[in-house]
């Protein structure tokens, strides 16, 4: 089959597309025929070389975190999926490798695919609706009445996120540039704050949760908006000791990560607030609950665009430029 692999980490390197063997489902297994696969942040990451000390994926490996295509076949001990189903994943670390033509993925990280979503459009969603889903419900248990700030609003995260925190009845506060205002506020978020001119420091006050996906200087002002009591979930750093030693990381990994995340974690708890890193988790069984959600018309996709399968470099190079306003697709079928 062909795919595109990650030969060589680096921050100038790009994926080599190739042919490789296709995958070979276990029993507890369903291999899917990829029809479009979702880009995210992660991905530029991992082939940058970030992400080695929590990830350490060994060259050559086939990257990519988003798929939904259909099921050609199933391993003996599969109940819950028949060959035909249309279906989407966030395929767990250490399985994932949707820039390919098939994957093979473990039956508990699928769901159907939302009936009333193309291809391209699901491929978008299990990574940023499950961080979402797991930020905000999981960990943050954001009840009606609360109020929460997520950072980037138009990104893939925040999209999801916003439409969900409303769900949940909450007041939502988000940054943004001026020209996603309109699509924000239709998507329901209370407080829009224009990074480009205003500080949103200044404006917000006693909230009660904060996503944060932005740097660590953004993360210790937002430290200054919530309320005593209140938390701050961060899905891009610094991890936690918790987090090292929920993986498993070796003693030289978890000190590392202590002392990155150590001056955050000091300043959260002088304040009485909660500081936790994020870094999400595959659930078929959350997908199903957000495909709910997505086919009642509760939550929308917003995909800014499809590329082809060959242009996956150039997808993935607009996706690392932060500039995108939505999801980023590449179509494999």
């Amino acid at each position: 089959m062909k795919a595109f692999v990650v030969q060589n980490y680096g921050k100038k390197e790009e994926l080599t597309f190739r042919e490789v063997s296709k995958p070979i489902p276990r029993e507890n297994e369903v291999m899917v025929e990829i029809y479009a696969a979702g880009l995210n942040q992660l991905d530029s990451k991992i082939l940058s070389g970030e992400f080695k000390m929590i990830l350490p994926y060994k060259p050559p490996f086939i990257l990519g975190h988003d798929l939904a295509g259909i099921v050609i076949e199933t391993g003996s001990r599969v109940t819950k999926f028949k060959i035909g189903d249309e279906v989407y994943t966030r395929p767990s670390d250490h399985y994932i490798g949707t820039f390919a033509e098939y994957l093979a993925v473990e039956e508990t990280d699928l769901a159907l695919k939302p009936r009333n979503l193309s291809m391209e459009k699901a491929a978008g969603v299990p990574l940023v609706a499950l961080t979402a889903w797991q930020a905000l419900v999981e960990i943050g248990k954001l009840k009606k009445g609360q109020k929460v700030f997520i950072q980037a609003g138009s990104g893939g995260v925040g999209i999801i996120a916003i439409q969900l925190a409303k769900y949940l009845g909450a007041t939502v506060a988000t940054t943004a540039g001026k020209a996603s205002f309109p699509m924000l506020e239709e998507l329901g978020a209370d407080v829009l704050i224009d990074y480009k001119t205003q500080d949103f420091e200044t404006i917000l006050k006693d909230y009660d949760l904060v996503l944060n996906s932005q740097d660590t200087k953004t993360l210790k002002k937002s430290l200054n908006v919530v309320k005593t009591g209140g938390k701050i979930i961060s899905i891009s750093g610094p991890p936690t000791p918790a987090f090292a030693q929920e993986i498993g990381a070796s003693w030289i990994v978890r000190s590392v990560l202590s002392l990155l995340s150590f001056g955050v974690r000091k300043k959260a708890k002088r304040q009485g607030i909660d500081y936790e890193f994020l870094f999400m988790k595959s659930s078929g069984r959350q997908l199903g609950q957000i495909t709910k959600l997505i086919e009642d018309g509760t939550i929308k996709i917003v995909v800014e665009k499809v590329y082809p399968f060959s242009q996956t470099n150039e997808a993935l190079n607009h996706v690392a430029s932060g500039r995108a306003k939505g999801k980023v697709v590449v179509k494999i079928k």
